[in-house]
């Protein structure tokens, strides 16, 4: 959910326990208005009383309540002085609605020529029930009011304002350390993202400079060591060759040259797979992979034919995928490579071609491999002491780079997937 949405739920989640509490408030201050206003109706038509009396006396005489809307009874002295004014609230049957009505009674007492009355005094009041429905009516118009002004305000409003941010963020998205993307943040006001623009422009800057700190360290360091590693095998290649050494010394001449060959493999995989993690390869195309296993398959066939195993294809669909050419081949190499290394002699290295996905199998050991450990670095698959243990991490590193998942299973044979994302 997006920033703005989650700011506008808050607020209608809000927005329905304060109209409520609103409403109860208003509801009740209303009555109380409308019962202020009343009773001084009620009041204002005493005095009008009073003020016809000394003229029309025969209204000390109108004692139906229904005709005048008021009733005068007679009261002793006694009465009068003990009656105290009171407002209060009855049903009266309604002709025009044929149902019993609220309305408001005032009773008051007033003297006449020594003479004491009780007067009661009726109006009509607003009924509550129909207030209420009224008022929940309003309160849901006003609710679905201020939701949508608030939304639209809220869109385009905030929108304008965090500007700024969704421009970052847009080209933060698509941002690669390794195709040297820059930011371009834009001009505010607004003294949060100020911070936020300086602060990624100065990070992005700080680790561009690490990233290519470490690009040229590993390369340097890979170049450093290659140089005297070669230097060291050709002279004691050559040392070997110009010199007449015991049985023993040969061997352990050898064995030099073993280890120096390795620590030679060893470096050029180590700067291959930092350049796969740091993301240096950056061209890429669509691959057909039938086509680039059958180059591959070619290219192991002596390996193969010297182990007296043989590379069966089945090709079920085509296969493309998008991806650097290069890292493709090393892919595929190393997982082929792998099944005809540690696959047995005089057995068969399955390889399925699916429409999103590549297997394949090979008999070797007869119990399933560790799979939480099989993918890390150094982590041999066998005794051989010329495999530098960096062969299936190396093919890890390329498939994650993808998205592509590399899967081990062991079904009787053991079998690497390469599952592609559709």
């Amino acid at each position: 959910m997006k920033l703005l949405n989650h700011t506008s739920k808050y607020l209608a989640i809000l927005l329905v326990p304060l109209l409520t509490i609103w409403a109860f408030i208003f509801y009740y201050a209303m009555l109380d208005e409308i019962y202020d206003s009343l009773d001084d109706g009620l009041e204002n038509q005493k005095i009008l009383l009073l003020q016809r009396l000394p003229t029309n006396p025969e209204i000390l005489e109108h004692t139906d309540l229904d005709l005048w809307n008021y009733a005068i009874t007679p009261i002793s002295k006694q009465q009068f002085k003990k009656f105290k004014e009171r407002n209060s609230d009855t049903l009266m049957y309604m002709l025009n609605e044929k149902d019993f009505e609220p309305v408001r009674v005032y009773e008051t007492s007033l003297a006449y020529k020594d003479q004491y009355y009780k007067v009661k005094f009726i109006t009509s009041m607003v009924e509550e029930d129909d207030l209420i429905q009224d008022l929940v009516v309003y309160l849901i118009v006003l609710y679905a009011s201020l939701i949508i002004t608030i939304v639209v305000l809220n869109n385009w409003m905030l929108k304008k304002i965090w500007r700024p941010f969704h421009s970052l963020m847009a080209q933060l998205r698509d941002f690669r350390i390794e195709k040297n993307h820059h930011i371009k943040t834009m001009d505010t006001s607004i003294e949060e993202f100020q911070l936020l623009n300086t602060s990624v422009t100065t990070l992005i800057e700080q680790s561009r400079a690490r990233y290519l700190e470490q690009q040229h360290f590993i390369e340097n360091a890979s170049h450093e060591l290659q140089t005297p590693l070669a230097i060291s095998i050709n002279k004691l290649e050559l040392f070997l060759e110009n010199t007449n050494l015991p049985e023993d010394d040969v061997k352990t001449m050898a064995s030099i040259l073993d280890n120096l060959g390795r620590l030679t493999r060893l470096n050029k995989s180590l700067l291959l797979l930092s350049k796969i993690e740091n993301r240096q390869f950056i061209d890429e195309e669509v691959i057909d992979f039938n086509r680039l296993t059958v180059e591959i398959i070619e290219d192991f066939e002596d390996l193969a034919t010297h182990k007296n195993m043989d590379l069966h294809l089945e090709t079920v669909a085509d296969l493309n995928f998008q991806m650097n050419k290069d890292l493709a081949v090393i892919l595929l190499t190393n997982l082929i490579k792998n099944a005809i290394v540690h696959g047995k002699r005089n057995t068969t290295v399955t390889i399925e071609i699916h429409i999103d996905n590549i297997s394949i199998r090979n008999d070797g050991t007869l119990e399933a491999l560790d799979s939480r450990i099989i993918f890390s670095r150094f982590k041999k698959l066998s005794t051989n002491n010329k495999s530098t243990g960096l062969g299936l991490a190396i093919a890890k590193a390329i498939s994650e780079k993808y998205g592509i998942s590399l899967e081990y299973l062991y079904l009787e044979q053991h079998v690497f997937r390469l599952v592609f994302p559709k």
